[in-house]
């Protein structure tokens, strides 16, 4: 099985609705053998120039509706909010949950079905999508694995565009910050006071208790899991290692103590949130 980068397979899985799979199957062997001749993307759209079964290639045109620049503003806001994002599509990969941003402007990212993109192609079949444009839908997937800022580019926006406008965001939130840290427009800036590290993590207002949840761990891992068997030193006769019975029931022993902590620490979060 091809180990596919998550929003590749959804785009995939998205070409792979269509009910008419011998015509997928047709586009899938074009893209194969080289049929696609080029694929660019000027501006908002996909032109992609597909050799058929006539010694002239036929031109395919791909799109999907564009957000608005008030819509774009607020999906950058959103992720601009989320350090994740930024750090994720600065590596070149996709957040799993950028849907998330999308649905709160009442958009998508991905096109909910085929018959979002729109998609023309200069061969004589009257159906949609034709073997011609089934190969660069396949095409497409691939080059969306290398660079999914495409994806964003058929929105409306580009890859410079979207992090030229991440790193204002942030900056001028890093610069509030900073203000905020040194004293600026408040009433003790002429003391030109600073956090003390030694309180750094205290706070001192009261929280919301419909906003605090206590819940157990949603793993039972812990780090012993993570650093696998301990390793033991041998006794005189070097019979010692990391599989040991002395090492497995040392492991249990430590695991038993973690179980334990854990289940105080719920118990006394949850005493002091409901006040004891």
């Amino acid at each position: 099985m091809i180990d596919r980068e998550w929003w590749t397979q959804q785009w995939l899985d998205l070409i792979n609705t269509y009910r008419f799979k011998k015509r997928l199957e047709r586009g899938w062997q074009y893209a194969r053998e080289g049929k696609v001749l080029s694929i660019k993307f000027p501006d908002r759209e996909v032109i992609a120039i597909v050799q058929g079964s006539e010694p002239k290639p036929y031109q395919v045109s791909l799109g999907l509706d564009t957000l608005s620049d008030e819509d774009w503003d607020y999906v950058i806001e959103n992720m601009s909010q989320r350090a994740i994002f930024s750090a994720k599509l600065l590596a070149g990969e996709m957040p799993h949950n950028i849907e998330d941003v999308f649905a709160a402007a009442g958009k998508t990212l991905f096109p909910l079905s085929l018959s979002d993109i729109r998609s023309r192609c200069s061969c004589p079949d009257p159906k949609n999508p034709c073997k011609h444009i089934s190969a660069v839908y396949y095409l497409l997937g691939e080059r969306f694995g290398e660079d999914p800022f495409v994806l964003f580019q058929l929105r409306g926006r580009t890859k410079e565009q979207i992090l030229r406008a991440l790193r204002q965001r942030r900056g001028m939130e890093g610069e509030e910050n900073t203000q905020l840290n040194s004293g600026e427009n408040s009433p003790t800036s002429h003391n030109n006071q600073r956090p003390k590290v030694d309180r750094f993590w205290e706070y001192n207002q009261q929280l919301e208790s419909s906003l605090v949840v206590i819940v157990p761990p949603p793993s039972s891992e812990t780090v012993l899991d993570i650093l696998g068997p301990i390793p033991l030193a041998t006794d005189a006769k070097g019979s010692g290692s990391k599989s040991s019975p002395a090492s497995e029931a040392l492991k249990q022993h430590f695991a038993k103590i973690y179980q334990a902590v854990s289940q105080q620490a719920v118990l006394a979060a949850l005493k002091r949130s409901e006040g004891e």
